[in-house]
């Protein structure tokens, strides 16, 4: 059946988007706002992800967090958030049957939170950032040393869940001072998706949220395009493994190349038969698995290898990581890879339209960012891309200036040394 989708913005800015899925017997609801990690200063950093842990903890309805999950349980729901560079989401699955309430309650929890037990999330959230730091009080995440890299002197290159210092300054003022410069409706989206209705959606919707004003959210800062060389940083942490990435500054949301960037993802680790699980884990068995991600954001991108592989291999991963990128800007790929992969992503599309969750991400993430696009429209413009296009968008994707290099684990001394060795001939061949 055909998916239909239906957007209105109700008078106090906030936009409502219903995507109706009539043959499924389930529901997706959410709320986006457009405030995340690069919205925060450096005295307090991780503020937006700490804000969304505290709206948890209890609202003028609920008291406790167990009578707002309950809440959302009864309606079957369960629910949950994110909060990443540029967005927080609240989000559940509800039954088709309770959309109304399961939008509601949503409102309830973004309109009347208590704030209550602020020292115990507190403790929680110190927990969660602890992971990312060894006993030394070294960072020891790799997603956050590429992003230092990356974007140094920019909010992009911190934490999104903070510091250690700045969660244990974290107070109420600094919480409702959050709230009333960011959770506004002109800087938000309600999205449903799903077996609903879009009538119903948008008169639940004004209900829940028709009371709600603010002024329009504070400019954020943006990013300089300042990196012209390669960058490095290892970090050396008592473990039987090196965790590796290697990032190169990417492309902006709404550029064109994204769609062949997506494709190229997908060539060097996108499956079984993307060629550096070919060659890293079939041909030389030196890691268990390899992965590729691929982040974009108003001005800026990433796109990030990782893997993890014994200290003796290290130098090897990285000689053949590079090899596959350089050899994907000189010389592309062949008909046939190019259609085997495009195939791969044209089947996860139609799968796409299966979930309630990915289509709700789709129209609501989409609305929010302005970045909407339908399933068929994605799958015509990768059809387009050529293996002129590929090759010329992996070119300036895999260049050494934009190159960032990640290692962390029992590193030997000389090892940065070859890394190094290895990057420069790499810029040579270029």
């Amino acid at each position: 059946m055909t998916i239909a989708t239906h957007r209105t913005t109700l008078a106090n800015g906030l936009r409502v988007v219903a995507v109706e899925m009539p043959h499924l017997h389930s529901a997706e609801i959410a709320v986006y706002l457009r405030v995340g990690g690069r919205h925060d200063r450096r005295e307090k950093a991780g503020l937006a992800h700490f804000l969304e842990h505290m709206l948890f903890r209890g609202t003028a309805e609920h008291p406790s967090n167990l009578q707002l999950e309950a809440a959302f349980e009864a309606i079957g729901g369960c629910v949950n958030a994110a909060t990443d560079a540029e967005t927080t989401c609240y989000y559940s699955r509800v039954h088709p049957d309770h959309v109304a309430e399961g939008v509601r309650l949503l409102s309830v929890m973004l309109l009347s939170p208590t704030f209550h037990g602020i020292e115990v999330e507190k403790k929680i959230v110190t927990e969660e950032a602890l992971e990312d730091i060894n006993e030394e009080g070294a960072e020891i995440n790799p997603d956050n040393l590429a992003s230092s890299l990356l974007w140094p002197g920019h909010s992009l290159g911190m934490p999104t869940i903070g510091y250690l210092d700045t969660i244990a300054g974290f107070s109420e003022a600094d919480l409702r001072e959050q709230m009333a410069r960011y959770y506004v409706p002109a800087n938000a989206v309600v999205v449903a998706a799903g077996r609903i209705a879009a009538p119903e959606i948008f008169a639940a919707a004004e209900r829940a949220f028709g009371p709600w004003r603010g002024p329009l959210p504070p400019e954020q800062l943006p990013v300089a395009d300042g990196q012209d060389a390669p960058r490095t940083v290892f970090v050396k942490d008592a473990d039987s493994q090196v965790d590796l990435q290697i990032a190169f500054r990417g492309f902006p949301r709404l550029d064109p190349r994204m769609v062949p960037a997506r494709l190229i993802r997908r060539v060097l680790a996108g499956g079984g038969c993307s060629r550096l699980h070919l060659n890293l884990r079939e041909r030389l068995g030196i890691v268990y698995s390899v992965d590729a991600q691929l982040a974009a954001y108003d001005e800026t991108g990433c796109f990030s290898v990782d893997l993890s592989t014994a200290p003796e291999n290290l130098t090897v991963a990285v000689e053949e990581v590079l090899r596959e990128t350089g050899r994907l800007a000189r010389e592309g790929v062949d008909e046939e890879e190019l259609r085997r992969v495009k195939e791969g992503y044209f089947f996860d599309l139609a799968y796409s339209r299966d979930s309630t969750f990915e289509m709700q991400v789709r129209y609501g993430w989409g609305e929010l960012m302005g970045l909407v696009k339908g399933v068929d429209e994605d799958r015509t413009e990768a059809a387009a891309v050529d293996g002129a296009m590929l090759r010329a968008t992996a070119r300036e994707l895999f260049s050494p200036r934009r190159l960032n290099l990640v290692a962390v684990g029992p590193l030997k001394g000389s090892v940065r040394k070859e890394l190094e060795g290895i990057i420069r001939r790499y810029e040579a061949a270029y």
